[in-house]
């Protein structure tokens, strides 16, 4: 796609926006071939129920299963590669005179493509904490008790290292929550990709941002509950239209 097949306000808002408010979910990801957290149990993993694998009672009932089905997600991470529609963000970026990113996706794909400052609302699988402090541990400690499942954490007698992520019955951090939804509430136009809008509370901050008057963009293969506020929904995936809008912007 080029900005050719870019409704021709839609432009026109790109160009004159100045703050700039987007939300990512897990279709941006699906497109570097990174299965949604529902996707990825499959093979052994596909008996398990969700709150075994991804709440603190999962993980205090059998930690070193918990453990075992992060490895392995972090193992398909590290197979791919973040898509056009994570570099398009990054590049996108520098054209605003605010630009937030706020992302539901726990892969970091949006900073290995270069994007800075990101809201991660749900976490970040790439890092461990300490499962008593929420304390970080460091790589090379990871390292050094590799054989271990899970690692013990340096940071407490009893702790464990866990995935920094946001588990069920956990809540989000809340700064980055307060600083997403002050994006929504003071940008110019919000940008929605890869997500359906169907968890909350990240799904209220496109209607934050239309009752503070921003322009709200929808980009999904399917229509969804976002879609009826948007201004505009571009149906497909984000690394078919992403770049296409950093085209636009590029040319500006």
């Amino acid at each position: 796609m080029n900005h050719d097949d870019l409704p021709s306000d839609l432009v026109g808002c790109l160009r004159s926006a100045s703050r700039v408010a987007v939300l990512t979910g897990a279709g941006v990801s699906a497109e570097s071939g990174i299965p949604t957290f529902r996707d990825a149990q499959t093979g052994l993993w596909a008996k398990h129920d969700p709150m075994q694998l991804a709440s603190p009672e999962g993980f205090d009932a059998d930690p070193g299963l918990v453990w075992d089905w992060y490895q392995w997600r972090r193992k398909l991470i590290a197979e791919s590669n973040p898509n056009a529609g994570h570099f398009a963000l990054a590049e996108m970026a520098q054209h605003f005179d605010g630009f937030v990113l706020v992302t539901q996706n726990v892969d970091g794909f949006h900073q290995l493509a270069g994007s800075e400052g990101v809201l991660e609302l749900h976490g970040n699988i790439q890092r461990s904490v300490c499962s008593k402090t929420r304390k970080l541990i460091e790589p090379d400690w990871l390292a050094r008790h590799a054989d271990a499942r899970p690692p013990p954490s340096p940071h407490h007698a009893q702790g464990l290292a866990r995935p920094d992520v946001v588990w069920f019955g956990e809540a989000l951090p809340e700064a980055t929550l307060d600083a997403a939804f002050s994006a929504a509430g003071e940008c110019d136009l919000m940008i929605v990709a890869g997500t359906a809008g169907a968890v909350q509370p990240a799904a209220s901050l496109p209607f934050v941002a239309r009752e503070s008057g921003a322009r709200v963009l929808g980009i999904n293969p399917e229509t969804t509950g976002i879609s009826r506020i948007a201004e505009w929904h571009l149906a497909g995936p984000g690394a078919t239209w992403l770049p296409a809008l950093a085209r636009v912007m590029s040319n500006t």
